[in-house]
């Protein structure tokens, strides 16, 4: 019998063009953050939650579900309690849960962690199992040579890659394209912009080569999803934010990184980079400093080939490639005993 599997997001939410390109089918519900929402936005944000919620228990009344998986993010709430009966593994990818996350624990059977550091936020707790964070397959199907013939890249020069997200990261990209001319000069360049900056970084592009003699040497892109393990392959040194997947995607490339966590929302991304810092992995500068220290920082460590040695194997220490795996293990030792206790 062929597993069924649904997932379940939030309105306008960026997962469901990739969900289904998975061939997954997709449902959406409304839902809205509670933490550190400020006191005008939280009536509505309350109602958004009790809107999802009802949703929820009409999806869940319809697919029947042998067991549920819950990977973060205020969506979990809603659905957590709906399906609060149904056998559930709640998955922590970044080192501290958020407050959607401790809440929907009260009802998950079991909870998967990213690093072993995360458990000290579940204490008493059993049930808990650190599998790492799981990655896509094809991200590692890229050789060396045939990643640099997708950029057409150099083998005599350094690269540095630089994103911020699916979205892309504001302050990043503009920090980046003033350091530019300079860091061309010694450097080849892989940026993922996102789509929401778009428009500015395509015009600094075609504007670049009059500032620069070396322009050929910048690579841009909106967006990459299949050939992201190509950048992940073909880099030397990394600039991105400090979403939950640093945590996964560059220790399986042992990949050094400058990370620059998001300020404008709660700690999450604060303590994942401190966490890879405070091991050797990674280096941090704040987001406020970018425009001042971006330059320096990338200069003084793409050539400092004996630190980013000891940064790439302190980031590869973190990899867990079997994490996805571990994960679905538990899923299906969960939906077996689930669908052996209903016919009983």
């Amino acid at each position: 019998m062929q597993n069924r599997v649904l997932w379940v997001g939030s309105v306008g939410g960026m997962e469901k063009e990739l969900v289904e390109r998975s061939g997954i089918p997709f449902k959406s519900i409304p839902a809205a953050g509670l933490h550190g929402v400020g006191w005008r936005a939280l009536p509505g944000n309350l109602l958004h939650m009790v809107r999802g919620y009802r949703q929820a228990k009409r999806i869940l009344d319809e697919f029947q579900p042998d067991t549920l998986f819950f990977t973060g993010g205020y969506i979990a709430a809603p659905v957590a309690l709906a399906g609060r009966n149904i056998p559930s593994l709640l998955f922590v990818p970044d080192i501290e849960p958020g407050l959607a996350l401790k809440m929907v624990a009260r009802f998950a059977n079991r909870v998967a962690l990213s690093t072993e550091e995360s458990r000290q936020y579940f204490p008493h707790r059993k049930g808990i199992v650190v599998t790492g964070y799981p990655t896509r397959k094809d991200l590692q199907k890229w050789v060396l040579a045939t990643a640099r013939r997708l950029f057409d890249l150099s083998s005599e020069l350094p690269v540095l890659l630089v994103f911020g997200g699916s979205k892309g990261a504001r302050s990043i990209n503009r920090a980046l394209l003033l350091a530019l001319p300079e860091l061309l000069q010694e450097m080849q360049v892989v940026h993922i912009s996102g789509d929401l900056d778009w428009p500015e970084i395509d015009k600094a592009r075609e504007e670049l080569p009059t500032r620069t003699a070396y322009s050929e040497r910048y690579k841009v892109f909106p967006y990459l999803h299949d050939e992201m393990g190509a950048a992940f392959t073909v880099a030397d040194l990394v600039v991105s934010r400090a979403g939950a997947s640093v945590l996964g995607e560059f220790p399986i490339f042992g990949l050094p990184a400058i990370l620059v966590p998001y300020p404008y929302a709660w700690r999450y991304q604060q303590l994942n980079a401190q966490y890879l810092a405070q091991r050797g992995a990674a280096v941090i500068i704040n987001d406020a400093d970018l425009p001042v220290k971006l330059l320096t920082e990338v200069k003084k460590l793409i050539h400092d080939k004996d630190r980013l040695e000891k940064m790439s194997i302190a980031m590869h220490a973190f990899a867990r490639l079997d994490a996805a795996r571990a994960i679905a293990n538990i899923l299906k030792e969960m939906a077996v005993s689930s669908n052996g206790e209903r016919k009983s």
